[in-house]
């Protein structure tokens, strides 16, 4: 009621409280105590699990076939693992084999007195053209190869080499068949004679 007689309204004094919080400097790391301090993956991220091994390389046993004859270089699992692990290798070694012929069929090829830019040019353009070529051409057959031989395997319920040589005939008898019958009984030759080649050497290396 001080306004009404004029008076000031004296604040009322607070009694300041300081805060204070409970922090040790000394207790924090800084960087050359952690880069010296040896690391422990499982401390990092507990639920990551940095402290175990790469689980997701290891093929468990139960999951692997057990179709008698089914495995070679690698263990797979089902015909999906054969297909994309043979189709790969067969691309990639072919277009590696075509590079280098393409290489050296530039090499063979080009004049003597052409610059180096030409030179280059020739050389590049014979690699992309056998290399690409090559490797597109094994990859399909391939990829028809293992999708014969595999189903012939899962309807006798059995991988031998009897599949393989009906999957390579099949194959090259497919792959050619609008050429004629000619090519597609060189193709189908040819691919039973590699078929049968695969095998003799799954069977002197791996067996």
């Amino acid at each position: 009621m001080s306004w009404i007689f004029g008076g000031k309204q004296e604040e009322a004094q607070k009694p300041t409280q300081e805060v204070t919080f409970a922090f040790d400097p000394a207790s924090v790391q800084d960087v050359s105590s952690f880069l010296s301090a040896p690391i422990d993956a499982a401390k990092l991220h507990p639920l990551a699990g940095l402290d175990k091994g790469l689980e997701y390389l290891n093929i468990e046993d139960e999951s692997v076939t057990n179709m008698p004859g089914a495995h070679g270089i690698i263990p797979i699992k089902d015909w999906t693992d054969d297909l994309c692990y043979g189709t790969g290798a067969v691309y990639l070694t072919g277009l590696t084999v075509g590079g280098a012929y393409g290489l050296a069929e530039g090499l063979r090829n080009s004049p003597a007195n052409a610059s180096f830019k030409l030179r280059l040019n020739g050389i590049l353009n014979a690699i992309t053209r056998r290399g690409p070529f090559l490797g597109n051409s094994a990859g399909v057959l391939t990829l028809v190869y293992n999708g014969i031989n595999s189903g012939i395997g899962y309807y006798r319920g059995e991988h031998d080499y009897m599949n393989s040589l009906a999957a390579g005939a099949l194959s090259g008898a497919l792959f050619k068949c609008t050429k004629g019958v000619k090519p597609m009984l060189i193709a189908s030759g040819l691919m039973t004679t590699a078929a049968g080649l695969w095998c003799g050497l799954k069977r002197a290396v791996f067996e």
